[in-house]
């Protein structure tokens, strides 16, 4: 009341008043809460099967844990694939990392076609060895699935129990 002058009627003074309030409250609802998106499933799009926002805005990527698995594998691959012999490693980094075909890896290295497809056969298998033991150790905690223990052995024609991805 001691903002009042009386230059005007109290009743136009009050009612000057509501309208600023409702006019700042319609302009906070228009900045903020216009902007809110219910979660809840919509009721006008045919009842419990609609689907609502909480579908459409769920993250589809990966968890933290499952990010932080990813790069521990990678790290400790990097770590034996660092440790296979020289003409093998390059050969499958230039394979399986740069995703080159056998000729531009044959003409990179300076090799014959075959030796290329040897180099990489015997490459994989000695990351695959290396990666076994890792493998079995951390499987359950990893979410990985360990290799059976007569697989990758033999004549090399088995599928391999550890295969390098991206």
């Amino acid at each position: 009341m001691k903002h009042f002058h009386g230059e005007s009627s109290l009743k136009t003074w009050i009612y000057r008043i509501a309208v600023h309030e409702a006019s700042n409250r319609r302009r906070w609802w228009f900045r903020h809460k216009a902007k809110e998106t219910s979660i809840e499933p919509n009721q006008d799009n045919g009842g419990p099967s609609g689907c609502g926002m909480r579908d459409t805005l769920m993250d589809e990527s990966d968890s933290p844990f499952d990010l932080a698995v990813h790069e521990e594998v990678r790290a400790r691959v990097e770590a034996e694939l660092r440790r296979v012999s020289e003409p093998y490693r390059t050969t499958v980094i230039l394979r399986d990392l740069e995703e080159m075909s056998y000729e531009e890896i044959a003409e990179i290295t300076d090799v014959s076609l075959g030796t290329v497809k040897s180099r990489l056969t015997r490459g994989r298998e000695a990351l695959r060895r290396r990666l076994t033991g890792y493998v079995v150790e951390n499987a359950a905690q990893l979410g990985l699935q360990a290799p059976a223990e007569n697989q990758g052995h033999g004549n090399g024609c088995g599928t391999s129990a550890i295969e390098v991805t991206r």
